[in-house]
């Protein structure tokens, strides 16, 4: 496996695979590898020749009350998930080489990134969108991989992606859950043994909602209620939003369109911020 920190060397090795035609996937993430970007990896070894993971903590991802500091790092364990799982290359850039000094080019996604997390994390997808967009021009890749549970960061780089002209596919991988069916995450390991059990919450209104569809319920009010009286009985769950939307579009639907259509949770468990979510 070859690690490249360089923006100039990772350019000058796409273009190579480029050339050679070989099918490149990229898993774009912050590091701190946890078993959902294991399936990511584990899929795009699956799809692609040249898999290519990269690792940095994106400054514009973070609101003004998030302290990117705070953001855990397990670069050497992270290096060596990667080997494990069959990464070809890692790319790791330093930040001053992603935005050098008086960058002032965003890129603004004003559609997917709106309702959700787009609420009450007004700039985190002009920070996702962005990043993408230099991602896909330096790494070049036929194929990008993303987590179900990061649906609408998907969507959004789905649509940049058609919109500004990528050749790239977008993939969605299933949710990678542990045992108690808490969905794989950075945090999850910070966890004290009572802040898991609240945590459990999000995934059983969830499942518990997809049980009442399966069951014939169509209701979307229905569906929410129980989803909301669930969490509602955690003391430590505080929502920040219960929706059934489109999974393309994120709009919020009146009517269920089975497979194409999702329940999405977000909420705090104590000073943790969590989603999930689950297609109906």
């Amino acid at each position: 496996m070859q690690k490249i920190e360089s923006v100039s060397e990772m350019r000058s090795l796409a273009a190579e695979l480029r050339a050679q035609g070989k099918t490149v996937a990229l898993v774009a993430t912050q590091g701190a590898l946890h078993a959902g970007q294991e399936a990511l990896i584990r899929a795009a070894v699956a799809s692609a020749e040249i898999v290519i993971v990269s690792i940095f903590v994106n400054p514009l991802q973070f609101g003004p009350n998030e302290v990117i500091a705070n953001y855990p790092r397990s670069f050497v364990q992270d290096l060596a998930v990667c080997e494990r799982c069959g990464a070809h290359i890692v790319f790791a850039p330093a930040a001053e080489d992603i935005y050098p000094r008086g960058y002032a080019t965003y890129v603004s996604e004003d559609f997917t990134g709106k309702p959700l997390d787009g609420v009450s994390r007004p700039n985190h997808f002009r920070g996702v969108a962005t990043l993408m967009a230099k991602l896909f021009n330096i790494v070049r890749p036929t194929q990008a991989f993303f987590g179900q549970k990061t649906a609408q960061r998907a969507a959004v780089v789905r649509k940049i992606a058609s919109d500004l002209c990528f050749s790239v596919e977008i993939v969605v991988v299933p949710t990678a859950r542990e045992p108690d069916g808490l969905a794989a995450g950075v945090r999850n390991r910070e966890f004290t043994a009572s802040q898991r059990q609240e945590a459990l919450a999000l995934s059983k209104a969830l499942f518990k909602a997809k049980e009442m569809f399966d069951a014939g319920v169509r209701s979307p009010d229905r569906l929410i209620a129980e989803a909301t009286h669930i969490l509602s009985q955690h003391r430590r769950v505080r929502i920040i939003y219960i929706s059934i939307v489109n999974c393309v579009t994120m709009e919020t639907v009146r009517e269920i369109e089975p497979g194409k259509t999702m329940l999405a949770i977000a909420a705090w468990i104590d000073e943790v911020r969590m989603i999930d979510n689950v297609v109906l």
